[in-house]
């Protein structure tokens, strides 16, 4: 049985949460978000740049913004994501592809390139800020793009393409990196086929979906380690998004299963290689994992576990006195050491995680993958 959705809780339900206003702070004063509406990839420190905008981190902003005004009811976020969705929908859209590109330069001459990951992440962006405005372009070019991957990014055998070219729409050979290989953490990607079916009732959404819930489940204990030493620290990251994206068929005995062993393993493997090098939106997916399976009544909660990977997190946010790096998440740290850039997607993933311990924490925590970054 599927559990019930619900929305989050009002943050103003909980003592001040001035690590979540920082973040918030960050996202809307830290220059992150650029004034045409995109957002950059990432803050390079030690430079004071930018990364180039990219669709995909836009599409998590989104999701991220939309998270924020529900909690905090705070017209400026739902002003940021608008302006962020006009990015997507107005500038970066392809409608003759129907897709989204990867990055947008502009020089026309670079070959441009579109993600199947990526595309899932715009999809459901776009759908968080759609629940909220009911502007009907939001829902529609989200439908188109989710009917697209599943049409252009088909490969043999049910599995996806990661990466195409446009417009020609050929496949790039797959490599080593896992983010250019098929795997069970496309699966995250394909919430927007699951989220589409509850607000259209296309049942292609939904067999899309769960046709690759079943072959993601099939293959996934391959994905990891899948490396060795310090690069498995980079697999964890991807084997959540696959963790991540099984909960809304928690339920099911197998899926139970999975997440109990899935959990067990990343946390496994974090305490082995985390004190050498650590990524916080590995310790913020997997708090966030552990949270919704307990709620779920998929996967019990390890409550010090929780509370370990929860202090470990908080750690990440930087209280430094420059505009662009306070209140966001760093990326990574190596021994005792952050590395030098601020990444919207670990501030994201960060924020909500510690918000959705401290719901825990209050007995008001609710189950909800709706609102899942």
């Amino acid at each position: 049985m599927t559990p019930q959705l619900d929305s989050p809780t009002k943050l103003s339900n909980f003592p001040k949460p001035a690590n979540i206003e920082r973040a918030g702070r960050w996202f809307l004063k830290s220059g992150i978000q650029e004034t045409g509406g995109g957002v950059a990839r990432y803050y390079l420190a030690d430079s004071s740049t930018n990364r180039a905008v990219s669709t995909e981190i836009t599409g998590y902003t989104i999701s991220a913004y939309t998270y924020l005004y529900s909690l905090t009811d705070d017209a400026r976020y739902l002003d940021a994501a608008i302006r962020a969705a006009s990015y997507l929908t107005q500038v970066a859209w392809d409608p003759s592809s129907r897709i989204f590109p990867f990055e947008c330069p502009e020089d026309t001459q670079v070959q441009r390139q579109a993600y199947f990951f990526d595309s899932g992440i715009i999809v459901r962006g776009l759908l968080s800020l759609w629940r909220i405005t009911g502007e009907r372009e939001l829902l529609e070019i989200a439908k188109q793009c989710g009917t697209s991957m599943a049409a252009i990014f088909a490969a043999a055998r049910g599995e996806f393409h990661p990466i195409l070219t446009l417009p020609d729409k050929l496949p790039l050979p797959c490599t080593n990196q896992w983010s250019r290989q098929v795997g069970c953490y496309q699966l995250k990607s394909a919430l927007a086929w699951h989220d589409l079916y509850k607000e259209t009732k296309e049942p292609d959404f939904l067999r899309w979906y769960e046709e690759l819930l079943s072959q993601s489940l099939r293959t996934h204990e391959s994905f990891l380690p899948g490396a060795e030493g310090e690069r498995v620290m980079d697999r964890l990251h991807p084997y959540c998004y696959f963790l991540e994206a099984i909960l809304p068929r928690s339920g099911s005995s197998e899926v139970a299963e999975t997440l109990t062993f899935g959990i067990e393993r990343v946390a496994s493997f974090l305490r082995e290689i985390g004190p050498q090098f650590a990524r916080s939106d590995v310790y913020a997916q997997l708090l966030r994992v552990r949270l919704l399976a307990d709620c779920a009544g998929a996967s019990p909660l390890d409550r010090e576990a929780a509370e370990a990977e929860a202090t470990v997190l908080a750690s990440f946010q930087s209280a430094q006195g420059d505009l662009r790096i306070r209140g966001g998440f760093f990326f990574a740290k190596r021994g005792d050491r952050f590395q030098p850039h601020v990444n919207p997607v670990s501030t994201a993933f960060g924020l909500q995680a510690l918000t959705m311990w401290r719901q825990y924490l209050a007995g008001e925590m609710r189950f909800s993958t709706d609102t899942l970054i």
